[in-house]
C-alpha cells in the first residue's frame, strides 16, 4: 500500500507499507526519512528539529549529495544540489507483499545548468522490505565527460554513541578531514569525540554497526569509499535543526564516490552507486 501526502505547507512525499516494512520519502531530495520494518526499532535516525520546508534540506534520514560531495566545488552547494531539487515520481511497484519498489527521477533544468553545465539522467531506486536498498544511477546525457562525486549521507540511529563500534574499515587508509591527514588504524572504529573521516579503498568491504547488541551489516557496490561522521559536542551545538544533546543519538556511514574516488562518465556512460541496509 502507498499514497502520496503533503504536509499544510505543500511539502509532499510518499509513503509505503507492506507486510515487511514502512518508510516514507520525500520528492525534494528523494530523501527517505523514516524506515521501519515490521517488529523491529527503526536504525534510520531523523532530528526532532528537522525542516520539512521547500529549498531546505532535511536533518537526518538519508540525504543523497549529488553531483558533489562535500564542499571542494566552489559553484556548487555543500554536497550538491540534489538534496533540496523536486524529484519526479516516476513509479511505485508492488513487487511482492513484502516488498515495494520506488522509483525517483531527476533531470538538468535552467537552473542546475547554471550551477553545473550538463545533461542529465538521475534515478534513485528504493526496495523497501524486510531490508532496504537504495539504488543512484547517473547518465551523463551530455556530450562532454562529466565528473560525480556522490554519497548516501545516512543517519543511523543508536542507543548510546558511547557503545557504539564499526567494522570492516580496519588496516584502509582514510584521511582525516579535521587535520587533513591520511591516517590508518587497526582496530574498529569508536566514537568519543569529534570525527570526520574519507575511507578509501573500501570497494566490497562488509561494514557492520554494533550499537550494544544490535548489528547491522552495510554493503555497497560501486563505491569505494566510505565516510564516517559524527560532529561531537562542540560542533552539534551549533548545527542548524538539530538539539545540542543529539551527537549522542546517530553516526553516519556514507557509501560513497568521494575525492579520489570520483567518477568520470563519459557522454552517455551510466554509473550506479548500490547500498544494502541489512538487521544482523
Amino acid at each position: 500500500m502507498y499514497s502520496c501526502k503533503q504536509i499544510e505547507n505543500g511539502f509532499e512525499y510518499i509513503t509505503v507499507t507492506n507486510e515487511a516494512a514502512s518508510a516514507k520519502i520525500a520528492l525534494q531530495g528523494a530523501h527517505l526519512f523514516e524506515y521501519q520494518a515490521k517488529g523491529k526499532e527503526s536504525y534510520i535516525w531523523l532530528s526532532e528539529e528537522s525542516d520539512f520546508q521547500e529549498g531546505r534540506a532535511i536533518r537526518g534520514g538519508i540525504p543523497l549529495c549529488w553531483p558533489r560531495f562535500g564542499n571542494r566545488d566552489a559553484s556548487l552547494p555543500q554536497h550538491g544540489f540534489a538534496r533540496t531539487a523536486k524529484f519526479s515520481l516516476l513509479d511505485i511497484v508492488e513487487i511482492s507483499p513484502t516488498l515495494t519498489q520506488v522509483r525517483f527521477g531527476l533531470k538538468e533544468t535552467p537552473k542546475s545548468l547554471e550551477l553545473w553545465p550538463f545533461a542529465f539522467e538521475l534515478e534513485v531506486v528504493f526496495e523497501i522490505g524486510k531490508q532496504l536498498s537504495i539504488a543512484m544511477h547517473t547518465k551523463n546525457c551530455s556530450q562532454k565527460q562529466m565528473m560525480l562525486t556522490q554519497a548516501l549521507h545516512t543517519y543511523f540511529r543508536v542507543d548510546d554513541i558511547s557503545k557504539v563500534k564499526i567494522s570492516g574499515l580496519e588496516d584502509i587508509g582514510f584521511i582525516d578531514t579535521l587535520d587533513n591527514t591520511t591516517k590508518k588504524e587497526s582496530e574498529p572504529i569508536v566514537i568519543d569525540k569529534e570525527i570526520d573521516r574519507v575511507y578509501l579503498g573500501t570497494k566490497e568491504k562488509h561494514i557492520v554497526l554494533e550499537d550494544g547488541s544490535k548489528k547491522l551489516s552495510i554493503d555497497a557496490k560501486g563505491s569505494d569509499s566510505c565516510i564516517v561522521w559524527n560532529p561531537w559536542i562542540e560542533k552539534c551545538a551549533k548545527m542548524s535543526a538539530m538539539q545540542h544533546e543529539a551527537y549522542r543519538e546517530f553516526v553516519c556511514i556514507e557509501s560513497a564516490n568521494a575525492f579520489d574516488d570520483a567518477r568520470y562518465l563519459a557522454p552517455g556512460e551510466v554509473h550506479s552507486l548500490k547500498v544494502l541496509y541489512k538487521e544482523v
